[in-house]
């Protein structure tokens, strides 16, 4: 897949080839960026809303007035949960939202949202990520070449210097994240991507499709037998026969003893 390259100082250097890059199958991974999506958002709740119950309320549990004679409704006591100030029944409690979201889906989910932008063409490439001082105006200009008209950009490394996360910090359309730290949410809030290539070079070791049978460490190659050299020895055969002959002289001697 190409990307446009850019140099450090936003001129173009025209298109680099990434081989490597993630691949799917059309609709491949839709759902589980989805389910991704979906976690991350609900692990983002703080989870504390809280209302009190019936036993919780303040108040006395004593009955308001007498059950008959004042020709007025029946009443209990103001802890109620149908009276103004009292208790609150089935309201929300203090719970965890956390959803976990196996590894593969995840992986699975990164490689679709990159895929989508790729095909999209909102990825580009930088050869690196730096400015001369910690300006936010060096720094917006910069930008400002690459993705002029994006309102959310995401600028992906291995590492940012001092100088560009001083420069940076002031601009609500640009935000800086590391390529080891990158999760599903963050390629699909963005409309432009601009990654460094030593930032590729992390996503491509993570999500990349390069790997191949002879890399693999788990493919081991059978030992090669080594050659048994003969020998200058009289073969097994010869060995037997002239054993044999020899039992055969010693039990005839045996014989002729034994008449004697």
């Amino acid at each position: 897949m190409k990307f446009k390259l850019f140099k450090a100082d936003g001129s173009s250097s025209g298109e680099r080839d990434v081989p490597h890059f993630p691949s799917l199958e059309e609709g491949r991974g839709v759902d589980a960026l989805r389910q991704v999506i979906i976690a991350v958002r609900a692990n983002l709740r703080q989870g504390n809303a809280s209302t009190k119950l019936r036993s919780e309320v303040s108040g006395s549990g004593k009955k308001i007035h007498r059950q008959k004679g004042l020709g007025i409704g029946r009443a209990g006591d103001k802890r109620a949960i149908q009276r103004r100030g009292g208790g609150v029944i089935f309201g929300p409690r203090p719970r965890s939202y956390n959803q976990k979201v196996n590894r593969k889906i995840k992986r699975l989910a990164m490689e679709r949202a990159l895929v989508d932008q790729a095909n999209s063409e909102n990825i580009s490439l930088i050869e690196d990520i730096e400015v001369a001082s910690p300006k936010t105006k060096l720094f917006n200009s910069l930008i400002g070449i690459i993705a002029p008209e994006s309102k959310k950009i995401l600028l992906v490394s291995d590492a940012f210097t001092e100088r560009v996360g001083l420069a940076a910090r002031n601009l609500a359309h640009a935000r800086l994240g590391r390529a080891q730290d990158l999760n599903a949410m963050d390629i699909v809030q963005a409309d432009r991507i601009i990654i460094s290539l030593k930032g590729l070079d992390v996503i491509l070791a993570k999500y990349g499709n390069g790997d191949s049978a002879s890399d693999d460490p788990k493919v081991a190659q059978e030992p090669v037998k080594e050659a048994v050299p003969a020998s200058d020895d009289v073969s097994p055969e010869t060995d037997n026969e002239e054993s044999a002959e020899a039992e055969g002289e010693n039990e005839e001697t045996n014989k002729e003893e034994s008449q004697s």
